[in-house]
């Protein structure tokens, strides 16, 4: 069993602890208390679980009619339900707020047309549905739209799609004639089905929020990956931040900056067709450093391992990759656990096969990130502040 690495208190915005104001007392709201932001260690396919802590003991001059009409008064109007493509990650983020998730039925028939049926009556409250787009991209589309579906005739007071991984991002712009531009169309699925609202991590570009005609809130999966560096205590004077293409460079430049203000190399890369890359040369020094290469997701991992590669030959003592999105699609497996990394960091956005680990690799857990977000959506509170939105990509 692999031991769960604690990541530093450097960034002490990522503990996102529940403050006073304007929330009743810790030890009524939030029963639970769930360390889910501790990273996971995967060792030849064996994963270490996360842990539940009980939280404070209820005082004892509170009656139980008491507790209940607090609790009830502070959670019933906010439910959070989750789809079937990560209820892991759901019930992580439950767990930090203190709630439980709510009963849903979903099936498919057999013709893989889908059913949803919510469970306990949502009148008036804010619903959260934690679903995100991940292969099998389609279908868990559609299981999100029919929740959405769902919700809005069980007259919902607002409806929030939680996205982790929005699909179909890549496809955000006409690079070529007579191409769809596919995030849009998603955007606009997502609309239409009822929607009010939808909070993503970390797309794949920015102009993806303005494909929405309703409020999305964009949080940002890196100040995790931040705070786990943070841990490992690399000396600053060793490390080089590398943007695996042009495209990534403002995301390597916002990452460098909040390590100590590293230095920045960039892969000119060379694309011949989709998941075909061709590195050409390096733009920067890492000889004798530490690398860490930044990308918003790995797919096929073509892109970042050919990086790698050039940056072993230019010189680079270790190679790290840091990434929010593993989508991980063959043979991204192979070529990440080749030996070319040090390490391979990644987040739960996407749910891992157990057929996908390996060694090298460390899940962190985006949980208390969407579920601090969450609460601050619920409870109309802004959500800029360290972690949310002042990482300066946008």
């Amino acid at each position: 069993m692999a031991s769960i690495v604690q990541p530093s208190p450097i960034f002490p915005a990522l503990n996102l602890r529940r403050s006073s104001l304007t929330r009743p007392p810790s030890s009524v709201r939030f029963p639970l208390k769930c360390n889910a932001a501790d990273p996971y260690k995967f060792d030849g396919g064996n994963s270490a679980g996360f842990h539940l802590l009980t939280g404070d003991t209820v005082p004892a001059s509170f009656s139980r009619s008491r507790l209940e009409d607090s609790i009830y008064q502070n959670t019933t109007r906010l439910r959070i339900f989750s789809g079937t493509a990560n209820p892991i990650l759901a019930q992580e983020i439950s767990c930090y707020l203190g709630l439980e998730l709510g009963k849903i039925k979903i099936k498919r028939f057999a013709d893989g047309e889908i059913y949803v049926q919510l469970q306990e009556s949502v009148r008036g409250c804010d619903v959260f549905l934690v679903q995100p787009t991940c292969p099998p991209a389609n279908e868990n589309l559609m299981e999100l739209l029919v929740m959405i579906d769902a919700c809005r005739r069980a007259s919902a007071k607002t409806i929030t799609a939680v996205i982790p991984y929005f699909g179909y991002a890549r496809a955000d712009r006409k690079t070529q004639g007579r191409e769809s531009i596919a995030a849009k169309l998603v955007a606009n699925l997502i609309t239409q089905s009822g929607a009010d609202r939808v909070l993503a991590c970390d797309l794949h570009s920015g102009q993806s929020m303005g494909y929405f005609d309703i409020p999305v809130d964009h949080v940002y999966g890196q100040p995790v990956i931040l705070d786990y560096l943070a841990s490992k205590a690399i000396s600053s004077e060793d490390l080089v931040v590398v943007s695996p293409d042009v495209g990534g460079v403002a995301r390597a430049r916002a990452f460098a900056k909040k390590l100590s203000d590293a230095p920045l190399a960039i892969v000119d890369k060379r694309r011949h067709g989709h998941n075909v890359a061709e590195v050409m040369n390096l733009i920067g020094d890492v000889k004798g450093k530490v690398a860490i290469m930044v990308d918003d997701m790995i797919d096929t991992a073509g892109t970042i391992s050919k990086g790698a590669a050039l940056l072993h030959q230019e010189g680079a003592r270790e190679v790290y990759a840091c990434t929010t999105h593993a989508v991980f699609s063959p043979p991204a497996i192979s070529r990440l656990s080749s030996g070319l990394f040090q390490e391979v960091i990644i987040t739960n956005t996407i749910p891992l096969s157990e057929q996908n680990y390996f060694p090298q690799l460390t899940v962190l857990s985006v949980a208390n990130l969407l579920g601090e977000t969450i609460w601050r959506v619920h409870d109309d509170c802004s959500g800029a502040i360290e972690p949310f939105s002042t990482l300066g990509i946008d």
